[in-house]
């Protein structure tokens, strides 16, 4: 099981390389402009974000709603051959294509932690790093033609749909009786929680956006700011391997450890955006801000509800969803009135979320 679990994550996180990385710039090359392509790429946070809300009304994730996601996934990667000149129809295809991945990837991190638990979870996770940084080396070698990287989206879609059913058809825990489950997510109760989630997520909005053209706009070269991403890749698998011992810590405060690196990360790239020493050792704090905070964030929500399907849909929906999409938004107003200010504005984001997480942390201890 561990196996598949790992297969599958190399494929999944292949083509969010793909889509985050190439498909962007496969639009331009393709006669959009840059406002179509902001609307197209906004949809998917957008849709992360709204495809909880039916969760909480009534929907259940388990298989059914599964396999419908994986055929959702195939036939949206289809349709990007016919409607990729046409940008409306496209948009429909993006959606679908949100509502794919949105369903897929909180099912599978739900199974996983019952199958090998939260201990062997990086060791696990740490194959998708893995696929998102060699699709990126490979495909840059062979992106002669816009429509290559459309044909290695679709090959890999193909393979995450084939080995996410294999991982759930030999899954334990969706053999087990089906059970009730009451909606104990307590979005209002835990609302500094939840809300810490979000701001967390979009203090990334400048990295994910705007981190190559902010440092090339630095004097960085291209190079160098591709050597930078890929150095933030293999110490984040670092962390995914040798987490597990912090991961039996007391979660809530490795979360707050997580988010306090997040903090001082940005606000040193603001400092020293020309300095390459000063930027390494902001790119090696990403396997605190993102490698630990993750594998700690949906460890505690696990632990913390008994609607554990629920609890992880709505980790992505709030956090890759509605923060990051606030996050691109408003790093995008920054950096085109006060870019100086750009990864200012992150660490102040990053201190918002630190600050609730802990208030959260002490209301638990004046409610207990």
């Amino acid at each position: 099981m561990f196996s598949l679990i790992s297969i599958f994550y190399f494929f999944y996180f292949s083509i969010i390389g793909i889509y985050i990385i190439f498909m962007p710039k496969v639009l331009e090359l393709l006669g959009y402009n840059g406002v179509e392509i902001g609307i197209i790429f906004s949809s998917a946070p957008l849709v992360r974000f709204l495809v909880p809300l039916f969760f909480i009304k009534g929907f259940k994730l388990g298989n059914h709603s599964f396999y419908t996601a994986l055929f959702i996934l195939f036939l949206s990667v289809i349709s990007f051959y016919f409607f990729i000149n046409h940008f409306y129809l496209l948009l429909i295809s993006n959606i679908l294509f949100g509502v794919g991945l949105s369903l897929i990837l909180p099912y599978i991190e739900l199974l996983t932690l019952n199958e090998i638990g939260k201990e062997r979870y990086g060791k696990s996770r740490l194959f998708g790093s893995i696929g998102f940084m060699a699709v990126s080396l490979v495909l840059v070698k062979f992106l002669e033609k816009p429509l290559v990287a459309l044909d290695y989206l679709s090959v890999l879609s193909v393979l995450t749909i084939i080995f996410s059913f294999l991982v759930v058809y030999n899954s334990h825990y969706t053999k087990q009786k089906t059970v009730i489950l009451q909606n104990d997510v307590t979005l209002f109760k835990d609302w500094r929680l939840w809300l810490g989630f979000a701001l967390m997520q979009m203090s990334f909005g400048s990295f994910y956006n705007f981190f190559t053209i902010y440092e090339t706009a630095h004097g960085i070269s291209l190079d160098m700011t591709v050597y930078l991403w890929s150095f933030g890749v293999l110490v984040e698998i670092g962390m995914l391997y040798f987490q597990g011992k912090l991961l039996s810590k007391n979660l809530l405060r490795v979360i707050e450890f997580s988010v306090a690196a997040t903090v001082l990360r940005w606000f040193l790239v603001f400092l020293y955006p020309d300095t390459l020493t000063a930027l390494f050792f902001t790119q090696a704090l990403h396997a605190l801000s993102f490698a630990l905070f993750h594998s700690a964030s949906i460890s505690y929500l696990f632990h913390r509800y008994h609607n554990k399907p629920l609890a992880q849909q709505l980790f992505s929906g709030i956090s890759y969803g509605l923060g990051a999409l606030a996050g691109a938004l408003i790093s995008g107003y920054i950096y085109e009135h006060y870019p100086v200010y750009l990864f200012l504005s992150s660490s102040i984001i990053a201190t918002c979320a630190l600050y609730f997480f802990v208030s959260y942390h002490r209301s638990l201890h004046v409610n207990s």
